[in-house]
């Protein structure tokens, strides 16, 4: 590369969904062939529609939820999962939450650390 320096171009909506596809992708690419052969032609392609689905739903959830009480023109900023519950269901609601999702992202830490020692021995 000429000049020494590293180019950084924009993004798009193109490239940040192909990285969150890549992301997502890549952490379960393996399992992911294994499990769809084991449901068959007819359930393996259903369940990844399901599943397609269900992510495109909360992705419209989550950003109609960024500015309350409207996603349009909303006074209130929520810039986390956590507030946007707080704001919506109330404090108790959102500590809940929380701890629900702290909880569910040790177990995935739990996960991934077991998968990666089975994949390296």
């Amino acid at each position: 590369m000429r000049g020494g320096g590293l180019r950084l171009s924009a993004g798009t909506q193109w490239t940040a969904a192909a990285h969150v596809i890549t992301a997502v992708i890549g952490s379960g690419v393996l399992s992911l062939a294994w499990s769809v052969a084991q449901l068959g032609w007819v359930a393996g392609p259903g369940i990844m529609l399901v599943f397609a689905a269900v992510t495109a739903l909360q992705s419209m959830m989550f950003a109609d939820c960024y500015r309350s009480p409207d996603p349009e023109v909303g006074p209130h900023r929520n810039r986390t999962y956590g507030d946007a519950v707080e704001r919506t269901l109330g404090t108790s609601s959102a500590w809940v939450c929380l701890l629900l999702q702290q909880t569910a992202l040790f177990g995935y830490g739990v996960a991934y650390t077991v998968t990666a020692a089975i994949s390296s021995s």
